[in-house]
């Protein structure tokens, strides 16, 4: 516009000039007057038009992908997922996720070592697999709460659980909240009558009356909570907070996460977008996304919304600039150590990808 500026003046001082002449002048100079201003018009158009391009570069769409995506059933696995599907944050970022429901943890890392899977979600016992090298953590999800030790009637402390049956699920939070409680109460595995099962095989013995307590994580923990009769909650995650951390994550193999940063960067770019919506009070909405994946009532999905701290994106992006989220996965891996599910201490940054986080924040 600057540019344009003298040749439209000059154009209004040649206009000036022709008023002061004679009628035969006014003719003759009006024709270039006309002729310049016009010019300057179009210079100023072309100039607007070029200034227009630069500050509004048109930005490349990201080419399109479909990942295998691995989750369990219910809403701490899913509720960042489905909201980053529903909401379009996926679109977004070109991702089409196809969405595969597994009941554990490590099933969906022998999924993904299989290349079925692409990613997948885990709770807390899982982690032991990615420190020894199994997965790669690229995401944290949140901090849960949703793992309990149950008793049934009559069962209301650890102590009251020697030698009686215990149902849980190894390499899970199930067993970890489990030797958690026994650890807490002086007593180890060898004081009870251990029953290792899947997650859904715990609910049947619980109603049944088949074990005398269980460990296992929410939703089943409510249902087992609502429908045994007389049944107590023990412990949950928070009665070790002041020790331990219960994280859930995203992982991928070693060898996905290497040949695929760019995927897995896109992925966590919309994760982060639907955690910070979801974690906003908008656990009414989440609810129903989740039930209609799960196919399960939406009262009962709703009721899991207190079963953890739900990060924002932002939280978690910052929380690995600052080395917040660096401190958690090392106390965690303690535990693992302390517990003998661990063998040796292994670098953080070996098996978690803070820095995919912190770009993903960005």
């Amino acid at each position: 516009m600057k540019k344009a500026l003298p040749l439209i003046m000059a154009a209004l001082v040649a206009a000036s000039l022709a008023g002061c002449g004679s009628t035969k002048t006014e003719a003759t100079t009006a024709a270039p007057a006309e002729t310049t201003t016009a010019a300057a018009a179009e210079t100023t158009k072309e100039e607007a038009k070029a200034e227009e391009t630069t500050e509004a570069p048109t930005e490349a769409k990201a080419e399109p992908i479909t990942m295998n995506v691995a989750y369990m059933p219910n809403y701490g696995s899913l509720w960042s997922v489905m909201t980053a599907k529903e909401k379009g944050f996926f679109d977004e970022e070109g991702i089409t996720v196809n969405l595969v429901e597994f009941a554990d943890g490590p099933t969906i890392i022998a999924a993904m070592e299989s290349g079925s899977i692409d990613v997948g979600y885990i709770g807390q016992g899982a982690h032991k697999l990615c420190v020894n090298g199994q997965a790669k953590i690229f995401a944290l999800s949140h901090i849960s709460n949703g793992d309990a030790l149950i008793g049934g009637p009559g069962f209301t402390k650890v102590e009251d659980l020697k030698g009686k049956k215990v149902a849980y699920s190894s390499g899970t939070s199930s067993e970890d909240i489990l030797v958690n409680s026994l650890t807490k109460a002086g007593m180890t595995m060898d004081d009870i009558t251990a029953v290792d099962m899947d997650a859904s095989g715990i609910v049947t013995a619980m109603i049944s009356g088949g074990v005398d307590a269980c460990a296992t994580w929410s939703p089943n923990s409510l249902k087992i909570l609502e429908e045994v009769k007389d049944s107590t909650k023990i412990c949950d995650n928070l009665t070790f907070s002041d020790t331990t951390v219960s994280l859930a994550s995203w992982i991928a193999t070693p060898k996905y996460a290497d040949a695929n940063q760019d995927k897995l960067l896109r992925f966590t770019r919309a994760l982060f977008k639907a955690m910070d919506y979801a974690a906003d009070d908008h656990y009414d909405e989440v609810a129903k996304y989740v039930s209609t994946q799960t196919a399960t009532d939406y009262d009962s999905v709703y009721a899991q919304r207190g079963d953890a701290d739900w990060l924002t994106g932002k939280e978690v992006a910052e929380g690995a600039k600052d080395g917040t989220v660096e401190n958690y996965y090392k106390i965690q891996q303690d535990n693992f150590i302390k517990a003998g599910a661990v063998e040796k201490e292994v670098p953080v940054a070996d098996y978690v990808m803070l820095d995919n986080m912190i770009e993903a924040g960005k």
